[in-house]
């Protein structure tokens, strides 16, 4: 096991590592390479299940570096191939059923999507919807209530323990746990000398914060996210390109400022 790193980095995908609008990652290729001719770790950090993960380590090389799937909600080991259980998702799923029905109605989660419905609102093959509709530990799904509507919505499900989590896409439910939780275990086990997460939603504010540096990937198809306290003090900055692009970009720059190579 590696136990110590000059760079470890968490990187959220949608919007960030890999492109809104065509799930591309190409543009991103110069400084994956160059990390890893550092010797850096690539940890995914993610609200995508274990099994689109495990597709995507296998196209991006990164198989020997544990990832955060699920918004934090669960992890996947190194070189795993192994979906894990259900039995948190389908609590989620039971908990979401229980709550009145003026507002269970405003929430269409994918457990309510055949895989063709999850693919037009996603954008995704079919072939990668059906994987994302394996969930093992959340519920991502769509809210059309009204701003009131949500409030009492959250709250019925804060009433027996369920989280929510506002992504790039999508309103996902779980039994709490963040990126950051995770991204801390982690950083705990490989030591690294620095570390740096990037990120471009809500629910990776956690993760900015927490690292040594951060890195806001600009997304113009998301409302920006606020002015975060690390921008404040110079740990977290934000990119003008947009998606992997401006991954690629921030992600060299850094490597050059902190003299990794």
């Amino acid at each position: 096991m590696i136990t110590k790193l000059p760079l470890l980095v968490f990187t959220d995908l949608d919007g960030t590592l890999i492109s809104h609008a065509d799930y591309r990652w190409d543009a991103a290729k110069p400084a994956l390479d160059t990390l890893r001719a550092i010797g850096a770790g690539i940890v995914m950090a993610s609200s995508k299940t274990a099994p689109e993960i495990i597709a995507l380590r296998q196209q991006l090389d990164l198989e020997d570096w544990p990832a955060i799937v699920e918004n934090g909600a669960g992890v996947l080991a190194p070189n795993s191939h192994a979906s894990p259980p259900t039995d948190e998702y389908l609590a989620v799923r039971s908990t979401l059923n229980q709550i009145p029905a003026n507002l269970r109605r405003q929430y269409r989660g994918f457990g309510d999507m055949d895989v063709a419905e999850i693919a037009g609102i996603t954008g995704l093959t079919a072939e990668a919807a059906a994987l994302a509709a394996q969930r093992a530990f959340s519920e991502p799904g769509v809210w059309s209530g009204t701003p009131e509507e949500r409030k009492d919505f959250l709250a019925a499900l804060a009433q027996h323990g369920v989280m929510a989590r506002e992504g790039g896409r999508f309103l996902t439910l779980s039994f709490g746990q963040t990126k950051a939780d995770k991204m801390a275990e982690f950083i705990a086990t490989y030591s690294p000398r620095h570390t740096v997460a990037l990120g471009d939603a809500p629910n990776d504010v956690e993760m900015l914060e927490a690292a040594e540096f951060g890195i806001i990937v600009a997304n113009p198809h998301r409302k920006p996210l606020p002015l975060l306290d690390g921008e404040r003090h110079g740990r977290v900055v934000r990119t003008t390109l947009e998606g992997p692009e401006g991954w690629n970009k921030a992600v060299l720059e850094l490597i050059s400022i902190l003299e990794v190579t």
